[in-house]
């Protein structure tokens, strides 16, 4: 019998400006259901976090949400998931999201999905893990991040290697083929 793949989605608690960025949202909610993968994620009914749960769970896909205490109202802890896990702060949270995941998914968000990224690509420079770390780079999101780490680079504050810990995507269907891999 197959494992169950579990994918950890960071992204934003709001929708952005774009309507790109629901779409995609939606679009790896349903994804993640089509391939019988487990979604992971902030538990928000918000945002972005909103869409791409909403769309996993209307697609059938088993869902675990990670929420601390003190967001629970803020991002509308959703209550309908398979599984709700209340944590006691932000570290906590990032921490559980991780271990119960087999891949890590990053869509656009603000400075919570920076820090979510940072946290597991740090884990993963140091050798914590070797999780693959997706970006979704809806719209060139996320080209002024990778432009960032480049620089970082360039500037030996970081090997080459580091920008080898994480691939940017442009689409859904690009991103659900390289979980394909990831899983074969």
């Amino acid at each position: 019998m197959t494992p169950l793949r579990s994918v950890c989605v960071f992204c934003g608690s709001r929708p952005g400006l774009s309507a790109a960025y629901a779409d995609a949202a939606r679009t790896l909610g349903h994804g993640i259901a089509g391939h019988g993968w487990r979604l992971v994620y902030g538990a928000g009914d918000v945002g972005l976090m909103g869409e791409v749960a909403r769309a996993a769970l209307a697609a059938g896909a088993p869902t675990m949400g990670v929420i601390p205490t003190h967001l629970m109202g803020k991002e509308k802890g959703k209550r309908d998931l398979g599984q709700l896990v209340i944590t006691e702060d932000m570290h906590e949270r990032k921490k559980v999201m991780f271990m119960n995941s087999d891949a890590i998914v990053v869509l656009p968000g603000g400075a919570g999905s920076l820090d979510e990224f940072f946290e597991v690509l740090t884990w993963r420079q140091i050798g914590l893990h070797t999780k693959p770390i997706f970006l979704l780079d809806t719209n060139g999101y996320w080209q002024p991040l990778i432009h960032l780490m480049d620089h970082v680079i360039a500037h030996g504050f970081a090997e080459p290697h580091l920008r080898h810990s994480f691939a940017a995507i442009p689409d859904v269907p690009g991103l659900l083929a390289r979980l394909e891999d990831v899983f074969s």
